[in-house]
């Protein structure tokens, strides 16, 4: 008898399982919600840990597909496996154990799992995953442990992207626990000058970055990512600078690349009013460069990796350098001496032989 419960049980747990991957599934090609959202939604309002999305990740997604055609053939149509799935798993994106399925994995290098950060590294793109969940905060220990990491990759890889290991958040901003413990005139000015160091290191480095933005990007967060050369975007991902309502303003540069990237405006109006905005509005305004829904977004972040990768690093770091010149005529100047640099390289005569000669060019970075 007890036999007989225990197969009816696991019977009705496999069922309820795939049908709600299936519908999780549905609920994103339907673009109902997100993957983050779906799976959000059940931990917080159905109870269910992990989500489904989640939960098909650790199985792996080949194992997933394989129950389901099973149990197509076995309880009917309405198991059938969904379009998503079947793609993911034709693109490899098979869960946890190939690094990305319906949400991405870190798969860090041996030796470079830092206590917040860690370090992945793919040909000559480099993947730095805020690793301090949920909120990802940017605390003193994380800027110290970005900065290293950062003297330790820059011109050695081609491209960062930035990422977070969690769903919940890109990054929430500073540590607020952190900062009430601080003397302000010396802790204080201590983290933001390690801060804005890191940041300008990155803005004029020959290595190009990335922001992969998944979700929350508030305060630091989303001056880090600001400081990134660009920006993609979750569906699901916000963005704000709410210091305001702590009687504080942003330390970290909020009140200066906010304006360069928006307008000043709305850059002020984000500053002062300190409401957040949604990944649609941030395309709009010109904070982000590209919004995909939430399962493309990391793939898409590699993409502009490794295209960027091939650039030339000399012609990459001139035209970021002379950028953004305040005046016309200084710009202009700075322009045609970044000019002259990047002519006189190695690169530019190999880039200059590739187009007559009709080939993919190889840059050196000479």
């Amino acid at each position: 008898m007890s036999t007989t419960a225990d197969t009816a049980t696991g019977t009705l747990v496999e069922r309820f399982g795939l049908k709600a991957i299936v519908e999780a599934c549905l609920v994103v090609e339907e673009g109902v919600a997100g993957t983050k959202d779906v799976d959000v939604g059940m931990m917080a309002g159905a109870g269910i840990l992990p989500g489904p999305l989640s939960r098909a990740d650790e199985q792996g997604l080949d194992a997933v597909l394989e129950a389901l055609e099973r149990a197509e053939t076995e309880w009917g149509p309405s198991f059938e496996a969904p379009a998503l799935l079947r793609r993911l798993v034709a693109q490899g994106r098979l869960g946890k154990k190939a690094g990305q399925g319906f949400f991405p994995y870190p798969r860090p290098d041996e030796g470079q799992s830092r206590e917040t950060v860690l370090l992945e590294t793919r040909g000559d793109v480099a993947i730095v995953w805020l690793n301090r969940p949920p909120a990802n905060p940017l605390s003193p220990q994380v800027i110290r442990e970005l900065s290293e990491l950062w003297g330790e990759i820059d011109g050695e890889v081609r491209a960062v992207v930035f990422a977070s290991s969690n769903i919940f958040t890109f990054s929430a901003g500073a540590d607020i626990k952190e900062f009430t413990k601080m003397d302000p005139a010396k802790e204080g000015a201590a983290l933001l000058e390690a801060g804005h160091g890191l940041m300008r290191a990155m803005e004029r480095s020959s290595t190009v970055t990335i922001a992969s933005v998944n979700s929350l990007a508030f305060g630091g967060g989303c001056e880090l990512a600001m400081a990134c050369d660009f920006r993609m975007a979750a569906e699901s991902a916000t963005f704000g600078q709410p210091e305001i309502n702590l009687g504080i303003i942003p330390g970290f540069g909020g009140t200066q690349r906010l304006p360069r990237l928006v307008g000043e405006a709305k850059a002020l109006e984000m500053n002062l009013v300190g409401d957040p905005i949604d990944a649609g509005e941030a395309l709009r305004v010109g904070l982000v460069n590209q919004v995909v829904p939430d399962h493309e977004l990391f793939d898409t972040a590699l993409a502009w990796a490794r295209k960027l990768a091939r650039q030339a690093p000399i012609a990459v770091e001139q035209i970021k350098s002379v950028s953004h010149q305040a005046d016309l005529d200084d710009g202009l100047r700075t322009e045609a001496h970044g000019f002259a640099t990047a002519f006189g390289s190695e690169d530019a005569k190999e880039g200059i032989g590739a187009f007559l000669g009709k080939r993919q060019p190889s840059f050196k970075g000479k």
